[in-house]
């Protein structure tokens, strides 16, 4: 690592975001574990609570006149919880977009139901209605491609703990091919079904693999989430 990220000094914890868990921070990039209900960015009902709000008062340390700021790289839905990674300059951020497709991107989910196949990748092509739902079609000229990978780590008679690639980062893509499986991600209630007891989407961004912008050097960045293992 160059001698300008080990020089990084981080604010002191009286500016730390609520909701948000610093894992990784150098002069270039902002890498947070994000909790399940906050927004990335605003969408236009909801201005203060979102990630993108707070990194930045975050990144101005109670100076309003600061011109510090972050810059959104990838988004994660409201209640999809973990690893979501910003840039601290426009060259960063445009570096991590072009490249995005080729970096790993490792997800848990619990599902309900059990898969026949306990390995595969799904794929469809998205497209979305007028009530900004997606769903697949097998049209490529009404949606676009999209490519989920996924594995079975463990069953039980209700519900399938699943280890998920994303190949491609079409929105809503892991909750739609999940539903189109017969197998809803546990919590959804936009692509899958309302139940009792289960208050949250049980979908976690685990880890993501990137190139440094700066420095070129492969890192991986990751949370566990352990909380859906107890309803195995």
């Amino acid at each position: 690592m160059s001698e300008s990220h080990k020089q990084f000094k981080r604010p002191p914890k009286r500016y730390q975001p609520r909701g948000l868990s610093i894992l990784y921070e150098d002069r270039d990039i902002l890498v947070v574990d994000k909790v399940s209900g906050l927004l990335t960015v605003s969408n236009g009902k909801v201005r203060d609570n979102t990630a993108y709000y707070l990194l930045n008062e975050y990144m101005r340390k109670g100076n309003p006149k600061s011109r510090h700021r972050v810059f959104v790289v990838h988004r994660l839905d409201r209640d999809t919880s973990g690893v979501i990674v910003f840039s601290k300059n426009e060259n960063a951020q445009r570096y991590l977009q072009e490249e995005w497709q080729g970096f790993q991107k490792k997800y848990y989910a619990l599902v309900h139901g059990t898969l026949p196949e306990k390995e595969g990748v799904i794929t469809s092509y998205l497209a979305e209605n007028r009530a900004y739902k997606m769903y697949s079609v097998a049209d490529p000229k009404r949606g676009k491609l999209a490519k989920t990978g996924y594995r079975v780590l463990g069953e039980s008679p209700k519900y399938s703990l699943l280890e998920i690639d994303l190949l491609t980062g079409r929105k809503n893509q892991i909750r739609v091919h999940l539903s189109d499986k017969g197998c809803p991600v546990v919590g959804d209630t936009k692509y899958g079904v309302k139940e009792k007891g289960n208050r949250r989407l049980t979908l976690h961004a685990a880890s993501i693999t990137i190139v440094h912008p700066y420095s070129k050097e492969k890192m991986t960045s990751q949370q566990r989430f352990l909380p859906i293992l107890n309803h195995l």
